[in-house]
């Protein structure tokens, strides 16, 4: 297929490698606002630099477009591509509001072309092997759940891209721009979620951005067992970028991943400690994960195919609504059915 993608950041080098990586597809074309950018990715993968999106896709023939912009952009450029018959594959956030997210899932319809959300972590090893162990009984029943990210954002990340500061730019920090795959992930485990309540703070760059830096959240979950809960914290004034933890009780083991591991906890109290070595490079950030090779392959096979996949947007619609949900929550004070 004929690819192209829009916005030239660090996110985009990820994509580019694993279009590459695949060794099936073409990129015709890059572009960005600051056109050098674009320029420097078609030196180095080919096809030609735009300025703006709306010339790329002029100009270009494509069948996927890879969104690799500021949030704020993600929502807009979709429902243009979308509008043109082209396939989309666009980083989080899906969108940067309910509202916002409910426009995308109706122009995805009305276009009836594939949306991917890029939530690469769900085609980690360890997570999958746990996910098999859960799925197949194995595991027993689930009791509850919780996850934790403690990662470290300090000032000069807002200053060398400001949207990411902005409020309504960025759509919030931490939750919608770092853990919000964890959550991600914590959901895929636990099942479909019922409510939740949650706050949020800035600890550590009071004044200097309008996003949270923390965020802490109660989930109900709706489980094949009954409701279960959740407890979700993560934080961007940690002293470093540690490994997230995702921990998993179950009636027969508690599974706890920090990938590349998966540590199998019996109710004896012995451990069973998997270290799932790297089956692909990862492209970018350690932080990033390795997935992002196997999403794109996956989300590229189920156009060619006709078929739905994992990362597809109405396959990825029980944590984007959790997302919105956990703002609301904080904002309100209250209890927020998701």
């Amino acid at each position: 297929m004929r690819s192209a993608i829009v916005g030239c950041g660090g996110i985009a080098k990820v994509h580019a490698e694993s279009i590459a990586a695949l060794g099936e597809h073409e990129i015709v074309g890059f572009a960005d606002c600051q056109k050098e950018r674009a320029e420097e990715f078609a030196k180095q993968y080919g096809g030609n630099p735009y300025g703006t999106l709306e010339e790329m896709l002029d100009k270009e023939k494509m069948d996927v477009l890879h969104i690799c912009t500021p949030h704020y952009l993600h929502v807009p450029m979709a429902k243009i591509a979308l509008e043109r018959g082209i396939h989309v594959y666009q980083e989080k956030p899906a969108a940067l509001s309910l509202r916002e997210y409910q426009e995308l899932k109706q122009a995805v319809q009305k276009s009836k072309q594939h949306l991917g959300i890029s939530y690469q972590n769900r085609y980690n090893d360890c997570v999958q092997k746990a996910k098999e162990l859960i799925e197949s009984g194995n595991a027993g029943n689930i009791l509850g759940g919780r996850a934790f990210v403690t990662w470290e954002r300090r000032e000069d990340y807002y200053t060398c891209s400001k949207w990411r500061s902005n409020l309504t730019m960025a759509g919030g920090g931490c939750l919608i721009n770092q853990a919000v795959h964890t959550l991600d992930l914590l959901t895929e485990f636990m099942g479909k979620p019922v409510g939740v309540e949650a706050e949020m703070k800035n600890h550590h760059l009071k004044g200097v951005v309008e996003v949270e830096d923390t965020v802490e959240a109660y989930i109900t979950y709706q489980t094949k067992e009954g409701e279960r809960n959740g407890n979700f914290y993560a934080t961007t004034s940690y002293c470093k970028d540690s490994t997230p933890i995702i921990e998993v009780v179950c009636q027969h083991m508690t599974l706890r991943i920090e990938d590349p591991e998966l540590t199998i906890i019996y109710p004896d109290g012995t451990k069973e400690r998997m270290e799932f070595g790297n089956m692909e490079e990862a492209f970018g950030k350690k932080h990033w994960g390795n997935g992002h090779k196997r999403a794109i392959q996956e989300f590229y096979e189920s156009i060619e195919n006709e078929k739905s996949c994992k990362i597809e947007l109405k396959n990825t619609d029980m944590s984007n609504r959790l997302m919105f949900a956990i703002y609301e929550a904080s904002r309100t004070g209250e209890y927020v059915t998701v």
